[in-house]
C-alpha cells in the first residue's frame, strides 16, 4: 500500500520522525537538568542535617603593636604634618561666552625664545595645569551669584607648610583666580578649615606663596638641595590625590632638568615616578631625609590621571622664587635684555650665523637693551658677562639672575666677526609684559570704564594693537561683558576691540562714553570691532541690535 501523503506530497511517517529527531535533544536535556536539581536538593538537604563540628579551628589574635623598620614610614610620619589641602572658589563670569564662538584663545609667546608662544605643539601637556590638577572642571561648577548665570568652580589642591607662623608654598594655578582659599591641616577635623591670603605669585615658574594665620605655631617642613639629587633616589610624594588628605606615594627620581613644554623658560622639572594624581598639586616631594626637594606641579597622562611620569619644580628654584614674593614688592624681578631666538634652532642656522656656537638672535626688542647696545637681528650671542653661552636656556640664566639695572658685558658673533657691548639689564615683566600677560604699567595705566551697555573698557595696549594690526589711538578693549546686557546679547566678548559704534570711529574710552550717552532705547546700535583671537590678518566684524 502506497504511504499517506499530506497536502506538502511528502509521507506522512516521514514528518513524524523529523518532529521526533527534532525534540528528542530538548527533552534530554531537560531530563538532565531534573536530575541534576533533584540530587542537588538531596545533598544540601543531607548537608544540613548533619551538624558541623569546628571545635579544631583556632582562635585569631593581633599581636601588640610595634613600629617596623621603615624608612618610608619615618619620613611620612616626619613630614605629613606639615602638608596641608587646599580648597579655593571662584566665580565665573558668564562661562558660556568661551565657547559661544568658537574663537581660540592666542598662544602667549615668551620672551628670550620661539615666537610660537609655550603651549605650541606639546600634545598632552597643552592643559595639565587645569586638566591635571586643579580640578576646575565646568561639569563640577555649581551656580553662584543670582541675575547673571554665573558659576562658582571649586579647586582642590595642596600646600606645604614652611614657616611656624604659617607661610604656605603652593602652586599658582591652584590659587589663580580664587575669590576664596581655605586650608585645611593635616590631624584637624574635615569640619575645621582656615583662610588664607596669597603673599605672592609667579605665574612662570607656577608658585604661589599664601598665609594663614593660627594662635599657635605650626609644624612646618625644610626644604633641601635639589641640586644634590640623583636619577634613582628615592622620594615621597605626599598630598591630597582627588580631595584624599594624607595621602603617601613613594617613587624614584627618574630624570632632572625635564623641560616638558618645549621652550617655556624657569621651568626645569624634577621628573619622579612617585604616585601624583589630581589634587597632588602644589603638594612636596620629599628626599628619605624629610627634605623637601620639590613642588608637584605636572603629570604626563593621556588620562587625566596617574601614568608613572610626574613632575615637580626644583627646590633650589622654590628657595628663590619664595624669598622674593615675601619681600616687600612681593613679586619676582627677573633680568631681560628683548632679545627673541628660537627655543631648538635648527644647526644649519646656528653654523651659518654663529661658526656652530651661540644663540642666534631672531629680533630685538625697539628700544630695549640689546637695541640700545647695537645688538641685531642675525648676531649670535656666545658670552654673557664673560662666560660663555652654549644654548637658550644658558643665555635665559644668566640674564635672568641679573636685576633690573645692572650693566651686563654681551659676546657677540657678526658676520663671524667677535664683538661685545654692555647693555643695562631691563625688567622681564616690564619689557614683556603684554606677551606673559602681567604686565603692571598697562594695569596702571588707567582704571577701567564701565559701560551701561554692559561693558568695561579701556585703551588698547601696544602689544594688543600691535597683534590685530591696529593703529594708534584706534579702538577700545572689552575687559569684561555684564551677563545678560546688550552687549551679551549682540555676542560681544572679552579681548575684542570695538573701533566703531553706529560709524563713529572710537579712539579712546572718553570718545565711546560720549558715543555711548547719545544712544537711547529702541535704537539699532551696530559695533564694529576686531575679535579676540586674531592675528595680524584680523578682519572687522559687524555686530549690532535694538537697544532695549
Amino acid at each position: 500500500m502506497e504511504p499517506l501523503k499530506d497536502a506538502s506530497g511528502l509521507p506522512q511517517i516521514q514528518m513524524t520522525e523529523n518532529k521526533r529527531n527534532r525534540f528528542a535533544p530538548l527533552f534530554v536535556g531537560s531530563v538532565t537538568i531534573a536530575l541534576v536539581l533533584m540530587i542537588g536538593t538531596v545533598l544540601t538537604f543531607t548537608a544540613r542535617a548533619k551538624s558541623v563540628d569546628s571545635a579544631d579551628a583556632p582562635q585569631l589574635t593581633v599581636p601588640a603593636a610595634r613600629q617596623h623598620d621603615n624608612e618610608f614610614a619615618r619620613v611620612a610620619k616626619a613630614v605629613e604634618p606639615a602638608v596641608v589641602n587646599i580648597n579655593t572658589e571662584s566665580v565665573v563670569k558668564n562661562p558660556h561666552k568661551k565657547f559661544r564662538r568658537g574663537i581660540p584663545q592666542q598662544p602667549t609667546p615668551d620672551e628670550d625664545q620661539d615666537n610660537s608662544g609655550p603651549g605650541a605643539g606639546n600634545g598632552n601637556l597643552q592643559d595639565w595645569f587645569d586638566r591635571f590638577f586643579g580640578g576646575q572642571d565646568p561639569g563640577g561648577a555649581t551656580p553662584g551669584a543670582p541675575g547673571g548665570g554665573d558659576l562658582t568652580s571649586q579647586s582642590l589642591g595642596s600646600g606645604v607648610i614652611v614657616s611656624p607662623n604659617g607661610y604656605i608654598i603652593t602652586n599658582f594655578h591652584v590659587v589663580d583666580k580664587a575669590d576664596r582659599i581655605r586650608v585645611s591641616l593635616m590631624g584637624e577635623p574635615a569640619t575645621v578649615s582656615y583662610p588664607a591670603k596669597v603673599i605672592g605669585t609667579d605665574r612662570e615658574t607656577d608658585l604661589a606663596v599664601i598665609k594663614i594665620e593660627v594662635n599657635h605655631p605650626l609644624p612646618f617642613a625644610k626644604l633641601g638641595n635639589s641640586d644634590s639629587m640623583q636619577v634613582g633616589d628615592w622620594v615621597l610624594a605626599i598630598g591630597s590625590p582627588f580631595g584624599l588628605k594624607s595621602t603617601v606615594t613613594a617613587g624614584i627620581v627618574s630624570a632632572k632638568g625635564r623641560n616638558i613644554v618645549p621652550g617655556r623658560q624657569f621651568q626645569s622639572f624634577i621628573q619622579t615616578d612617585a604616585a601624583i594624581n589630581p589634587g597632588n598639586s602644589g603638594g612636596p616631594l620629599v628626599d628619605m631625609e624629610g627634605n623637601v626637594i620639590g613642588i608637584n606641579t605636572a603629570i604626563y597622562t593621556e588620562s587625566s590621571g596617574y601614568q608613572g611620569v610626574g613632575f615637580a619644580m626644583p627646590s633650589n628654584t622654590i628657595a628663590q622664587v619664595f624669598n622674593q614674593l615675601v619681600s616687600p614688592a612681593h613679586k619676582v624681578e627677573r633680568g631681560s635684555i628683548g632679545i627673541t631666538f628660537k627655543a631648538e634652532p635648527t644647526p644649519a642656522v646656528t653654523r651659518m650665523y654663529g661658526g656652530g656656537k651661540g644663540v642666534v638672535v631672531e629680533d630685538v626688542t625697539p628700544g630695549g637693551p640689546a637695541a640700545q647696545g647695537g645688538i641685531k637681528g642675525g648676531d649670535a650671542i656666545v658670552a654673557v658677562g664673560g662666560k660663555p653661552v652654549k644654548d637658550g636656556d644658558e643665555l635665559v640664566a644668566e640674564v635672568s639672575g641679573h636685576h633690573p639695572g645692572d650693566k651686563l658685558k654681551i659676546g657677540y658673533l657678526r658676520n663671524n666677526k667677535q664683538e661685545e657691548t654692555t647693555v643695562t639689564v631691563a625688567d622681564r615683566q616690564k619689557l614683556f609684559g603684554a606677551q606673559l600677560g602681567t604686565n603692571e604699567e598697562e594695569s596702571e595705566e588707567q582704571a577701567p570704564k564701565e559701560s551701561k551697555l554692559g561693558i568695561t573698557v579701556k585703551s588698547v595696549p601696544p602689544a594688543t594693537a600691535k597683534r590685530l594690526n591696529l593703529q594708534p589711538n584706534q579702538g577700545v578693549l572689552i575687559l569684561d561683558v555684564k551677563p545678560g546686557s546688550f552687549a551679551d546679547s549682540v555676542q560681544l566678548g572679552r579681548g575684542d576691540v570695538i573701533l566703531e559704534v553706529n560709524r563713529q570711529p572710537v579712539g579712546d574710552p572718553n570718545a565711546f562714553a560720549k558715543i555711548e550717552a547719545g544712544l537711547k532705547s529702541g535704537q539699532d546700535v551696530v559695533f564694529v570691532v576686531r575679535q579676540a583671537g586674531q592675528g595680524r590678518e584680523a578682519t572687522n566684524t559687524f555686530l549690532g541690535g535694538t537697544l532695549p
